[in-house]
């Protein structure tokens, strides 16, 4: 993660000489012990359990039931996965959307097919291709004057056609200019509706797509929002569907409240606040975080080990941003790679702690693992961590001797040091059979797809973190090192790195098309490992700073339930 830090100085007594450390300046955790006592919601709280499943069965028949309209199918998988509930039925709709695919891209029945408006064909094309279906983005050219040049302009009338058309754009991999055009075309179109006297409530919907573009929402936010909004712009309202969603949202967040108890204790017992005050006080937060990863109620241990993972991530790499000396950050790189306990000794205190807490929580994940025949997932995960903190060491080497990396070297260290390789190996280790050691394999191979989420979290955090880091003293961050190597101005990196991001997405939305090279499910980590990126980086580093978009996230998914 490679998270930045603000500092002053304190002196501190170390091996018989005074060293002086960065003290960090950051805010204290805004939650106190709120999830320390968290009230016990029963899953009845919200609902009889009957009741829910009698709904879920009522939705099931919807879904499955014969209709004239293949649109109106569609619109029904659409509010499904918007409202959060697509996860109970996966199967039915990969059924559903792959009978879809070979009847609009297989049939002969040209007019039925071309008579459709851009709002369906556009809907279509991005729920298919969300399912992996590389289908061809010439079905646009039809919205073309001509087929040729630009979209036709009589289209701005169609808000709905615009607002789907945009989503489906941001659906699109190298070499699609047409998706490329469609992005500028109502993205153009969309903000003249945002700042023009227009519907308040379209006003609203229009702001946040442009914001938060459905490819880049972390699915369990997006549910949170459209459950408030679904019924005023949808022109297939299901009152029985919406009521489903919201008690299975609150059902959930009770589940992921008790979660947050537990993780609330552990992190309550390393007392980071006062015996490692140098590092962000921010369990809730990084909670909130792994949530973006994996919410469903299956994957609740993968959500513990990722969690407790991330939150020492984030305190070692704290300690390596300024508070360690080097000779000690290489005490501690050196115990790392031994992962032996007998290293202890030769650590100062402070890390002493870190360190023991660390080879803890993996002898937690070695129980887990040998409870369920799993034992040799432990290899990857500590390999993961080892090469994570060996990209720490680098980059406080750098510091140390005042060295300036070209920009390649930089981002061949940057990219592990960010963290993104090593919490996709972790994210894998707890969800159980559809994990295979070839999957893991395919991670250490640094994929395509790895690289593309390393490289939006990479560069997302560069282009917020510089300054910051300037002022307090740092690692030359990759906007610094372009500079110095191409002689460019800071705006110009910023825009070098932003094609970057817009091409690292393009190559993400590739390597999800089918055939992939490991099961969707696995891959959908690393999605949404990005998405939480472009959620706490896109304008302001909100992890190190609890910007308001990380507050609101976690008040809205763990704190105010769904009112029924």
């Amino acid at each position: 993660m490679s998270l930045p830090v603000s500092a002053s100085s304190a002196q501190i007594q170390n091996s018989n000489s005074v060293v002086n450390r960065p003290v960090a300046n950051y805010r204290p955790s805004l939650w106190g012990d709120r999830f320390l006592s968290f009230a016990n919601n029963s899953m009845e709280t919200y609902g009889n359990l009957e009741q829910v499943q009698k709904l879920k069965e009522e939705v099931q028949r919807m879904l499955m039931a014969p209709i004239d309209k293949p649109s109106q199918k569609l619109e029904l998988i659409d509010a499904i996965q918007r409202l959060g509930v697509s996860y109970h039925f996966e199967s039915e709709i990969d059924s559903i959307l792959q009978e879809i695919h070979k009847y609009y891209y297989y049939s002969e029945d040209e007019p039925e097919i071309s008579g459709h408006g851009l709002y369906t064909v556009a809907l279509r094309f991005r729920l298919l291709r969300q399912q992996g279906y590389n289908i061809p983005s010439d079905v646009f050219n039809k919205f073309k004057a001509n087929n040729e040049g630009n979209f036709r302009e009589s289209l701005i009338e169609d808000v709905r056609g615009i607002l789907c058309l945009y989503e489906a754009s941001h659906m699109r991999v190298h070499g699609e200019d047409i998706l490329d055009e469609a992005l500028d075309f109502t993205t153009a179109r969309l903000e003249s509706m945002v700042t023009a006297d227009s519907n308040p409530s379209v006003a609203a919907q229009v702001s946040r797509a442009l914001q938060r573009p459905l490819q880049k929402c972390l699915p369990r936010l997006e549910a949170r929002h459209y459950l408030s909004i679904y019924g005023q712009e949808s022109s297939s309202f299901n009152e029985v569907l919406l009521n489903f969603a919201k008690l299975d949202f609150n059902i959930l967040q009770g589940q992921h409240q008790k979660e947050l108890v537990h993780l609330s204790r552990w992190w309550k017992d390393l007392d980071v606040a006062t015996e490692l005050s140098f590092a962000r006080d921010r369990v809730v937060e990084l909670y909130f975080w792994i949530l973006g990863v994996y919410f469903e109620p299956q994957y609740a241990l993968a959500r513990r080990i990722l969690t407790k993972i991330i939150c020492m991530t984030s305190i070692i790499d704290d300690a390596f941003d300024g508070y360690g000396t080097l000779e000690e950050l290489e005490l501690f790189t050196d115990a790392v790679k031994r992962w032996d306990i007998n290293c202890i000794d030769q650590l100062p205190q402070y890390m002493k702690l870190i360190y023991k807490a660390l080879l803890d929580v993996y002898e937690e994940i070695e129980e887990e693992m040998s409870k369920e025949g799993r034992f040799y997932r432990v290899y990857y995960a500590k390999e993961a961590i080892k090469n994570q903190v060996e990209a720490y060491f680098v980059e406080a080497k750098w510091f140390n001797e005042n060295y300036v990396p070209t920009f390649e070297e930089y981002m061949n260290n940057a990219l592990v040091s960010c963290g993104y390789s090593a919490l996709t190996t972790l994210s894998f280790v707890g969800m159980g059979d559809i994990v295979t050691k070839e999957a893991f394999d395919w991670v250490f191979s640094h994929p395509r797809m790895v690289k593309a989420a390393e490289i939006i979290n990479r560069l997302m955090d560069d282009i917020v973190s510089t300054d910051f880091e300037q002022q307090r003293g740092h690692v030359v961050s990759g906007v610094e090192c372009y500079m110095k190597q191409q002689g460019v101005s800071k705006q110009e990196a910023h825009e070098e790195f932003q094609r970057q991001i817009v091409n690292a997405w393009k190559d993400m939305n590739e390597e999800l098309l089918k055939p992939t090279h490991v099961p969707m499910p696995l891959l959908l980590r690393i999605l949404n490992l990005a998405r939480v990126m472009d959620l706490l980086y896109k304008n302001e580093d909100a992890y190190t700073h609890l910007g308001g978009v990380l507050i609101e996230g976690v008040t809205s998914l763990l704190v105010d339930p769904v009112l029924l």
